[in-house]
């Protein structure tokens, strides 16, 4: 699962609310939405933000596992290899 507690973070270190994303920058009150519940972004909207904020894609999001990515993980590993 792709979570963006780091944005939050990386927006307050650099003193960005997301009022000033919204009027100044005219990012999306709906992208922020999704941010917010960690919920699939574009990578533009990744990249736009990386621009806005002067920072690196792994200060705005972290990949962390779920049980889905686990599970998927056990099926990937028990199809035999190929010779």
């Amino acid at each position: 699962m792709i979570i963006y507690d780091r944005l939050w973070k990386t927006m307050r270190e650099k003193q960005i609310s997301q009022y000033r994303l919204i009027q100044y920058y005219h990012f999306s009150a709906g992208q922020i939405g999704r941010l917010k519940k960690n919920e699939y972004v574009s990578t533009h909207t990744i990249e736009v933000l990386c621009k806005i904020l002067g920072c690196n894609v792994e200060d705005v999001m972290e990949y962390r596992p779920d049980e889905t990515d686990s599970e998927t993980q056990m099926a990937a590993d028990s199809i035999p290899e190929k010779s």
